[in-house]
């Protein structure tokens, strides 16, 4: 069984244990993460160019608005300004910005009514981070710059939690992905082609769980947890922010969730960098 805990007071040793047993946390919109949604939406609102982003997808040609979205994204993942407030976020959380990496964030939408479900607005299958060469250490963030409903947040599936499912995580390498996969998204606009691996069997996804937070409001959980996009019904662009972190005493001690079904190749953990200073993660981890 998943709980969802709230405003919880844990200590952030306890609250990964908790999360690597497959428990899910949220809390309130913090001064940092406030900070941060209100950062992306300048960069959200200079980019629509007086639109309201969350409408603009019913007055623009889809491939007008993957363009947009294909100069935006990149444009908040790697600016100076996130590098600089996630650290605030990690501090507000009682973490230690000496153990703690974190990859980069990424700006995600989640458009209306299937009109961009591929590429630069890819909509998630039922899957795990971990069959994308996450480690099994790993910690998702998940923070919604605007308001979202229930019909445009993400579903998360506990049943499957420590229970594997038939997939096609063998056939990912990460190296692979970096090198052709990733740069062809803005290209993916009426399908998506690329290897991505996906469940191979019949799933029940029912019950399932859904958190809708307040703008900047914090989900964590997993990246072994079974998560997909909720097909959005709402009449509206869900523009959210995602970022992973580890604790380096966590790699290297080889504590996490359970790898019940992962056979990927490669590792993520490259990606990741001190939250103190942006130094990589040691070599000696990225092996573990």
């Amino acid at each position: 069984m998943t709980s969802v805990f709230a405003c919880s007071t844990f200590d952030d040793d306890a609250r990964r244990d908790l999360i690597f047993k497959g428990e899910i946390f949220t809390f309130p919109a913090t001064a940092a993460s406030t900070e941060l949604i209100a950062f992306a939406r300048e960069l959200i609102e200079e980019a629509f160019a007086g639109r309201n982003p969350e409408t603009a997808q019913f007055e623009m040609p889809v491939e007008e608005f993957a363009g947009l979205l294909s100069d935006l994204k990149p444009r908040f993942i790697h600016h100076r300004r996130c590098k600089e407030i996630l650290p605030k976020i990690f501090e507000e959380m009682g973490m230690n910005l000496e153990r703690t990496y974190y990859d980069v964030p990424r700006l995600r939408t989640s458009t209306s009514d299937h009109y961009l479900d591929s590429g630069i607005s890819y909509a998630y299958h039922a899957h795990r981070d971990c069959w994308y060469s996450a480690p099994f250490s790993q910690v998702n963030w998940w923070i919604p710059v605007f308001e979202v409903v229930p019909e445009n947040v993400m579903a998360f599936h506990p049943r499957y939690f420590d229970r594997p499912v038939a997939n096609g995580s063998a056939r990912y390498d990460y190296g692979e992905w970096n090198r052709v996969g990733r740069p062809t998204a803005a290209r993916h606009i009426h399908s998506d082609t690329r290897e991505q691996p996906k469940p191979e069997e019949p799933l029940d996804l029912l019950p399932e769980i859904r958190i809708v937070p307040e703008p900047g409001g914090i989900l964590m959980f997993s990246g072994a947890q079974l998560h997909s996009t909720v097909p959005n019904t709402s009449g509206r662009t869900r523009f959210s922010i995602d970022f992973r972190t580890v604790n380096l005493d966590d790699v290297l001690a080889g504590r996490g969730a359970p790898n019940v079904d992962a056979a990927c190749s490669g590792t993520t953990l490259g990606d990741f960098m001190r939250a103190s200073d942006l130094e990589r993660i040691p070599e000696a981890a990225r092996a573990m």
